[in-house]
């Protein structure tokens, strides 16, 4: 493989590779961290500026950094450089487009509106593969001969200037809001992650984990579950979780004893949990911020209860597989010592308190604040565990940041401006308007129901597409009509995306499944069928915020949002117990009739 290429993962690729980075990836990755970290500090930047500009420097990261063989590289430039051509013809042109109001008056116009929107598909396929881009394609065809499709899913037509006009020379489409999260506070939680795992601190994140559960009744499961969701919390990526956490903590159960498909199915169920864990939640978090209208700080603080729930409920359903097996603890001289963990932990705490200080009571905005932290990140890169100083060795953890930074940036903005195509066309043709209506028709007008019928098409998106962009095309459709059948619009939006995630887990497609299968040498069938167990939470949890709204105004009334997340908890540990334990079958069954009754009857 040529050292200007290399391979990337889902939503947000694992950590860097340990070999050294290629000048030219350095410097992008260096010239992407400062445009996102200056547009915080410059001030307002027109969308027609910002966003081309973001477009432009991931497209090299997913046409050629990614490239598996030469035809792909050349390729990659070639349209790179026409991407380079396009956004600089938008951003330049800024002034004059913004008068135009999305209409197309020049065959340039629309030659440099159709290259884009090429553009967005290749790089999205080639990021993730094909179904995000056939998903966009589909609904681009439905855009241009809609008009000729008989009943009520037609629409009157769209002339092609306008159509395409919207999509690219206008703040929609291509450079619609959602593109404005990615530039202006999803890049910043992502570089923040960058910097903090291009240190010591998922070194300290481990060494926490094995100093608080280390010494427990399965122990080494336990340690996956706390260093998995204080890693997830900056990831945001499963896929990227199981890899880094799970290289350490999967073959520490095996070693242990532990079956095998537990081994995977506990590295797998809670890597998944790092997407709903706040602050980043895979880009999720933010998107909400944008799709509500809700404060940032409302959102973390709604999500993080029923965050803790999902993570104890797996700590729980580790204690019931331990009365089937002998999950034996970590031997305490494999354990970290108090210096080494004291040490190693504040290359993420002082960087976290940072972080949480500036938001919480200093006021400021949550990009500001990730923007802060970074720079206390990269002043803790100065030195390593010991507290070593040494420019060289910061040299080098600024590179592997850099690139790693770049490369994230870059998959999760091809991810949410190809996402936002199949916006632009569902807002131009009022198609999410009719889905709405046939939910609420086929439901009844009934919540539960059209319930049932969004997390159906929650799983069945979720199979093919990241997380992020199966949440903002499902609740585009379905969030309206459960909004219409009375669910507040945060908890409709929290409900669709954790059963967004419900296919990380869940067969056929279960992508964390399979990569923990492969680590741990495991049938992933039977990795699989431990994880749904293990992970009843991901399947109960949303149906729970529906019955036990209060337990997401933890801003509002935190007295109310305990007593629901503590009874929930009761429920959800009888269920766990009743699925899992080994017990007599009737225990089992009235255990879980109890856990059903305590979360949706009291």
């Amino acid at each position: 493989m040529s050292p200007l290429t290399a391979t990337t993962t889902d939503e947000a690729p694992a950590a860097a590779s340990t070999r050294p980075h290629h000048p030219l990836w350095i410097v992008l990755g260096a010239l992407t961290c400062a445009f996102h970290l200056g547009l915080i500090f410059y001030g307002l930047t027109p969308a027609l500026i910002s966003r081309p500009i973001h477009m432009a420097l991931a497209l090299p990261w997913v046409l050629v950094f990614a490239a598996r063989t030469p035809a792909q590289r050349w390729s990659g430039w070639v349209l790179t450089l026409v991407g380079f051509a396009a956004c600089g013809y938008i951003a330049l042109n800024e002034t004059a487009l913004s008068d135009q109001y999305g209409f197309i008056d020049t065959p340039l116009q629309m030659t440099i509106g159709v290259a884009l929107i090429a553009l967005a598909l290749e790089a999205a396929r080639r990021a993730i593969g094909w179904p995000l881009p056939m998903v966009a394609l589909v609904a681009l065809l439905y855009g241009v001969f809609g008009e000729h499709v008989p009943g009520e899913f037609g629409h009157p037509g769209l002339p092609m200037s306008s159509f395409v006009g919207t999509l690219t020379i206008a703040e929609g489409g291509l450079w619609g809001s959602l593109t404005g999260v990615s530039v202006g506070v999803v890049a910043i939680f992502v570089i923040f992650g960058a910097v903090l795992n291009a240190g010591e601190a998922g070194r300290g994140f481990m060494n926490l984990a094995s100093a608080l559960a280390g010494r427990l009744s399965g122990g080494a499961a336990k340690v996956s579950v706390i260093s998995s969701a204080l890693v997830g919390s900056i990831s945001g990526s499963a896929s990227a979780n199981v890899a880094s956490t799970g290289a350490i903590t999967i073959p520490t159960m095996v070693r242990l004893g532990y079956p095998r498909s537990l081994a995977g199915a506990v590295e797998a169920v809670a890597s998944s949990g790092g997407q709903i864990m706040p602050p980043l939640m895979g880009a999720g978090a933010f998107v909400m911020v944008e799709l509500t209208g809700t404060p940032y700080t409302q959102i973390m603080a709604a999500a993080l209860l029923p965050a803790v729930l999902f993570f104890l409920t797996v700590w729980v359903g580790i204690n019931a597989y331990a009365t089937r097996h002998d999950l034996r603890p970590i031997a305490a001289h494999e354990q970290p010592g108090r210096y080494e963990v004291l040490v190693t932990s504040a290359f993420f705490a002082v960087p976290f308190a940072v972080l949480l200080e500036r938001i919480f009571i200093g006021g400021r905005t949550p990009q500001y604040a990730a923007s802060l932290a970074v720079f206390v990140g990269m002043a803790l890169l100065l030195v390593d565990m010991h507290l070593r100083f040494s420019l060289a060795g910061f040299a080098r953890r600024m590179a592997d940041a850099a690139v790693t930074a770049g490369r994230q940036v870059a998959v999760i903005g091809a991810i949410i401006i190809c996402a936002s195509l199949v916006i632009g066309v569902l807002s131009m043709t009022g198609l999410g308007v009719k889905i709405t209506s046939a939910i609420l028709s086929i439901s009844r007008d009934a919540l539960w129901p059209a319930l049932f019928l969004t997390a159906i098409a929650c799983l069945v998106l979720g199979m093919e597409l990241p997380t992020t962009a199966a949440y903002v095309i499902c609740v585009s459709v379905a969030g309206p009509a459960l909004t219409a059948l009375g669910l507040p619009p945060l908890l409709a939006h929290l409900f669709v995306f954790w059963y967004a995630l419900l296919s990380t887990i869940t067969p056929p497609v279960c992508g964390t499944v399979f990569i923990a299968a492969g680590m741990v040498e495991e049938n992933w069938l039977k990795v699989a069928f431990s994880a749904m167990a293990l992970g009843i939470g991901l399947y109960v949890i949303p149906l729970a915020m529906v019955a036990n709204p209060d337990i997401i105004r933890l801003s509002a009334d935190p007295v109310a949002a305990v007593i629901d997340a503590v009874k929930i908890a009761v429920g959800l540990t009888a269920l766990s117990f009743g699925v899992i334990a080994r017990r007599a079958a009737w225990h089992r069954v009235a255990l879980i009739l109890v856990g059903v009754a305590v979360i949706f009857a009291v």
